[in-house]
């Protein structure tokens, strides 16, 4: 098998097709653990889920067991979880707020900086013993307005470089109160019989929209009286972000809990949610704040992570389990001060639509296994992603996934990447171009 020839991008015919060997091999599986889940920086957490000294919280990131914490000093720490003495797991709870951390196994017991402060009998080991070469061992790792990213590579450049035009979408989430963003307690956690690469298709493929979630716009209209193929034919953008990341910006027609009201969330919101825009428009300007309001955004930054700000802010990454399998992890992000009614009426928009049980969710993962049972069936050896490639770039078109695979495919193949940006308007511009009426008839 060729590496270098799993993509075939031929943008002067409009072609780009995708070999599904890259789906399928387990080859493939171990070149992406290689080269791009140990080079590349992967989202670890959020600040907000260590707020106060002690407090600490566990992953795993790439197959590699890792916990942070606030420290006694307030700084953020994160640690391989793992015991420098005999390598069992320190950490052993998913959440929580400790003094120090133990190791159950031998009971070394480390602060919350991560040093060795504790060695039962430390008079059986010799005089060359020294605690400070035995502390907790620390990944590299940034953040960037409260989101913790980790990487294992050295050389890779810095977290702000990586993260390129993505860092914008990332501004208009943690923009959205001025006590920052806070991941709400608690997560939707479940399995995917699917190659991981499919969860990024899928979450920044807005033609699958109207076909697949049909039964969502049909209760919208139900409930509410919202006009369903106005909802289908909403105006939106595809972009790519560099590095791989992608973005589908589109008009939000459906109620927004950051301050785009709906008739769904009854009248006693409506004066509530017009106070909030205000105050979005007094901190960042008319123009920015409508766009935090009244468009939505389906992120993903490469390869694993992928905010949805659209009819709630779900924080959400996929760890591939082998060619065919991943595990997910979803968790929510609502403004530090949202409590109460507000905080309620965004977990409704979260869950009916978003959660495991909601409208979307069991739709996308009928849809990306069964992608994923088609390719054992042979017979056909390429996907094609060409959707839109001649044409300015629409929501519904397929660049911000073109955006992604040409990043794989260098990553991969060990070649060198270059940032292949197709018509389309400049970053930031407000969406305006529409599906065509087709789509619309179709659904119908």
């Amino acid at each position: 098998m060729d590496v270098g020839n799993l993509v075939c991008d031929r943008p002067d015919p409009g072609r780009f097709r995708v070999h599904r060997s890259a789906m399928v091999s387990p080859a493939v599986h171990e070149l992406e653990r290689q080269r791009i889940f140990d080079r590349c920086w992967l989202y670890l957490g959020h600040e907000s889920e260590v707020p106060n000294p002690g407090d600490y919280a566990r992953r795993v990131v790439a197959e590699r067991p890792l916990f942070f914490a606030r420290t006694r000093d307030g700084e953020l720490a994160v640690f391989h979880n793992t015991c420098p003495h005999r390598g069992a797991l320190v950490c052993r709870t998913d959440r929580g707020n400790a003094e120090a951390f133990r190791c159950f196994y031998h009971a070394w017991t480390f602060d919350t900086s991560g040093a060795l402060i504790g060695v039962p009998d430390v008079e059986g080991y010799g005089p060359d013993f020294d605690r400070g070469e035995m502390g907790l061992r620390s990944p590299r790792f940034d953040s960037f307005r409260g989101f913790i990213f980790v990487c294992f590579d050295r050389e890779t450049g810095p977290l702000r470089e990586y993260l390129a035009g993505a860092a914008e979408y990332l501004d208009l989430v943690a923009d959205q109160d001025p006590g920052g963003m806070r991941v709400i307690p608690g997560s939707n956690r479940y399995g995917i019989k699917a190659n991981w690469k499919l969860m990024v298709e899928n979450s920044v493929d807005g033609y699958h929209t109207p076909f697949t979630h049909r039964t969502f716009f049909d209760y919208m209209a139900g409930t509410a009286g919202d006009d369903a193929t106005a909802a289908r034919n909403r105006r939106g953008v595809g972009r790519s972000l560099g590095n791989g990341h992608g973005v589908m910006e589109n008009e939000a027609v459906y109620p927004r809990p950051i301050a785009m009201w709906h008739p769904s969330y009854g009248e006693e919101a409506k004066a509530e949610m017009q106070r909030i825009k205000d105050d979005l428009v007094a901190r960042h300007g008319l123009e920015k704040a409508l766009r935090m309001c009244e468009k939505t955004r389906n992120l993903v930054i490469f390869p694993n992570l992928v905010i949805n700000d659209i009819v709630a802010v779900t924080v959400r990454t996929f760890h591939p389990t082998g060619p065919a399998g991943m595990d997910v992890t979803a968790w929510e992000l609502a403004p530090a001060g949202e409590a109460g009614v507000r905080l309620r009426r965004r977990l409704d928009s979260f869950l009916t639509f978003l959660g495991p049980g909601g409208f979307a969710t069991p739709d996308d993962i009928e849809a990306i296994e069964s992608c994923q049972q088609g390719f054992r069936s042979g017979g056909v050896e390429w996907s094609d992603l060409s959707r839109g490639m001649h044409r300015e770039p629409r929501g519904n078109d397929e660049l911000q996934m073109r955006s992604f695979w040409r990043r794989w495919q260098s990553l991969v193949a060990g070649t060198p990447h270059v940032e292949r940006y197709e018509r389309g308007p400049t970053p930031g511009a407000v969406p305006e171009t529409a599906p065509s009426p087709e789509l619309t008839a179709a659904a119908d």
